[in-house]
């Protein structure tokens, strides 16, 4: 029995108040353990955050079927790295093979865990893929915390699938099991928006979707400020690619990369890239925090970084990513930054990166340009 007080976070954030498993993935197991039984060889893990779910699955499978493959997607890099490391730590006999979300992840899965998304577009591609490609016995087990749970995920999973039964809550964690795959036959995604020339594609999972958030929003208007003279430019975290594609289009100059560790980001970025005809001069990568690219090697870094960590509001991301863009400027460089202004940023921002600056001031956020040092 794979011992989840082993598992950890790295190279995610780590603190007290965070945690490498949850109440759920342990429902989870314990409600598929039946057809985890019956189909050992036919698994996907959809959602897995740091490893838990994948271990607890290889653990049966090789218990009934000895060198069984689980299949697993998750969005983030981070997660993937964390997987391996714990089952390096854990469980080394463990076996899988990672995919984006794509129908390879579940063409013929005969049992499919999830943890739910917050979002209904991420979970409404999610269904859509698993109703179009999985085993039509396939029996879904999609579970969350209660309180992030709604009765809209009910009405997404009635859209692609004929059942749908909540269990009963468990240390405040519930399981959605779901059979009956509809395949709709025309795929719902990606999604694409217009803002006035600006053409943004995005999946499911991708932050704001096809909107472009407020911050964001913010950051863009300040932008007119910026230097002209930067030639390389990097969208860190750059989701859907707003802010690279805005200044790329702005600047012919420059060559933007937008990195970002969500898968979901990446595809849509390098969507939203192609839509606007960006292709040749701007790249969307998946990285975490820059970690591919040179030190030294950007004259701008753009950047809205996250106030969250999955479910809980925490500041670890934001800080991890001030000292990637310290990381990839070169001195002289400069950091253009929007935050909540309740975040109060400015100071380590000051420490980490150096000189800062408030561009612009909303009764909800700051915009601020640090100077490498």
């Amino acid at each position: 029995m794979i011992d989840f007080a082993q598992l950890r976070r790295w190279p995610d954030v780590e603190a007290p108040e965070l945690v490498a498993h949850d109440a759920t993935d342990r429902l989870l197991l314990d409600t598929a353990q039946e057809a985890l039984v019956a189909h050992p060889r036919h698994v996907t893990v959809i959602g897995d955050r740091y490893g838990a779910l994948t271990l607890g699955v290889a653990d049966v499978a090789a218990g009934h079927a000895d060198g069984a493959e689980v299949r697993v997607h998750q969005d983030a890099l981070s997660g993937e790295r964390a997987l391996e490391a714990n089952a390096r730590a854990v469980f080394p006999r463990a076996r899988w093979t990672s995919h984006g979300l794509e129908p390879d992840l579940v063409s013929g899965a005969r049992v499919v865990l999830v943890q739910l998304p917050r979002g209904l577009d991420a979970l409404d591609e999610i269904a859509e893929l698993i109703a179009a490609h999985a085993h039509p016995g396939v029996q879904v087990f999609a579970g969350g915390r209660v309180k992030h749970m709604t009765t809209a995920m009910n009405e997404v999973l009635r859209r692609h699938f004929d059942e749908v039964q909540a269990g009963l809550a468990r240390q405040k964690s519930r399981v959605l099991t779901v059979a009956g795959p509809r395949p709709s036959g025309v795929s719902g995604w990606p999604r694409s928006g217009r803002h006035g020339d600006l053409v943004i594609v995005a999946h499911g999972a991708a932050f704001a979707g096809t909107t472009i958030d407020i911050g964001t929003r913010v950051l863009l208007a300040a932008l007119d400020a910026a230097p002209p003279g930067a030639r390389h430019v990097v969208d860190l975290g750059c989701g859907t690619g707003v802010l690279g594609v805005s200044y790329a289009r702005a600047h012919p100059a420059s060559t933007v990369v937008a990195t970002d560790q969500s898968r979901a980001a990446v595809d849509s970025a390098t969507a939203t890239i192609a839509a606007n005809g960006l292709g040749e001069r701007m790249e969307a990568r998946r990285d975490d925090a820059g970690g591919s690219l040179p030190p030294g090697s950007a004259d701008l870094v753009l950047l809205n970084p996250p106030f969250h960590v999955g479910a809980t509001v925490h500041p670890g991301i934001a800080h991890k990513l001030f000292d990637a863009a310290a990381r990839l400027l070169h001195p002289g460089g400069e950091l253009w930054c929007v935050w909540n202004s309740a975040l109060a940023y400015r100071p380590v921002l000051e420490r980490v990166v150096g000189p800062t600056r408030q561009v612009s001031r909303t009764a909800k956020f700051t915009v601020t340009v640090s100077t490498r040092r």
